[in-house]
């Protein structure tokens, strides 16, 4: 197949639409406006539905109601507008209801700015709605990969019934590489027997379904809450993603995602031809967070060095999946700075020196 120059963002809102998308509401925002603007082209002349909504509540709420028609629905926002999504983000996953979220992270905090940054990973794997509510989060690292998981997003969000975001850094949005836009070969799972499409007459006649987030009657809430954890304990246990590149006899190993793993993966390159053993680990299911294949990883090497373009909060993840096997160092960066593949490299020597006694060799 052909590869195309493309931009993120528009890859991204290609990809929805081989998925079978159906609806996209959305409320522009940047560094993700290029996928509203594709979608107000390309989804009308396919005959489906686009809508400029009249907020970012307005959008999140449009995709709940199409949604739960078994609907294939979509938006994309950013950040602080993402933030604004937060209650209905909630809500959808306590109904069940399959919505496909876009977040394209800015800096932040606050309106921040338009530059890319990675500070809304605790909004997205931790949730800023109320309640044990689980939002299945993936995060690509180019826009390659973003197409992929593009189509992965919209798999499992039907699959298990829940809120589904992709996480893509502000680079991955607005950077353009060639992509192959390989035809959706997931097959959607069947919403027949769940979603509101009218109970119908005659020999269609079925049950009223309710889809709500409102359990007001005994102890309905108490056997929801234990349902959504059964689910989310199987997502956990069949749905991890990550990526290993030479871990196996790595004494020093890296932990990163999004882009800033690929600048991690040509430093480990870089280090491996200094003579120094470094490796990297990259969630690709920022959650489910891949704990134990970390953990796994992480045995036997002198320290882990995670990189991040926030103050570090994957980095509570990390700690917590390696309990203690090896010591923790960390590079971040906040407002819109981008890591630098030599500052990586000089993090390298210096934890290279401390950890293991060795010294790199000619770095070219």
């Amino acid at each position: 197949m052909t590869k195309v120059l493309m931009k993120g963002n528009k890859a991204i809102a290609q990809a929805a639409i081989n998925a079978g998308l159906e609806c996209y509401f959305g409320y522009p925002i940047t560094p993700q406006n290029e996928i509203g603007e594709f979608m107000s082209d390309e989804m009308p002349k396919l005959g489906k539905t686009y809508i400029s909504a009249e907020s970012e509540l307005a959008a999140v709420n449009m995709l709940i109601g199409a949604a739960s028609t078994g609907t294939i629905s979509m938006t994309s926002s950013s950040s602080c507008a993402i933030a604004l999504m937060q209650e209905a983000i909630s809500a959808m996953a306590t109904a069940e209801i399959p919505g496909v979220i876009i977040s394209v992270m800015r800096a932040g905090p606050g309106l921040g700015n338009i530059t890319p940054s990675q500070g809304d990973y605790f909004q997205a794997t931790k949730g800023g709605g109320n309640g044990d509510y689980r939002t299945i989060v993936l995060a690509p690292s180019s826009i390659s990969e973003a197409v992929e998981l593009t189509y992965k997003t919209f798999y499992l969000a039907f699959k298990y019934r829940n809120p589904a975001m992709l996480l893509a850094d502000g680079m991955i949005g607005q950077m353009m590489e060639p992509v192959e836009l390989k035809p959706f070969d997931l097959e959607i799972p069947d919403s027949s027997d769940w979603e509101a499409d009218g109970v119908g007459e005659g020999v269609n006649k079925r049950p009223f379904r309710k889809l709500v987030s409102l359990h007001m009657q005994g102890d309905d809430l108490p056997k929801l809450n234990a349902k959504l954890q059964a689910k989310y304990n199987k997502i956990q246990a069949e749905e991890v993603m990550f990526e290993e590149f030479m871990t196996q006899d790595a004494e020093i190993l890296i932990t990163a995602f999004g882009t800033v793993a690929r600048v991690a993966k040509s430093v480990v390159q870089e280090a491996r031809k200094a003579g120094l053993k470094v490796g990297l680990f990259r969630p690709i299911t920022v959650w489910p967070f891949p704990s134990n294949e970390l953990k796994k990883a992480a045995i036997g090497k002198k320290v882990l060095l995670d990189i991040e373009l926030n103050e570090g909060q994957m980095l509570l993840d990390v700690k917590a999946a390696i309990d203690g096997v090896c010591s923790v160092e960390l590079i971040s960066k906040l407002g819109g700075e981008v890591v630098k593949s030599h500052e990586i490299m000089e993090k390298i020597v210096e934890l290279s020196k401390k950890y293991t006694g060795k010294k790199a060799g000619a770095i070219c």
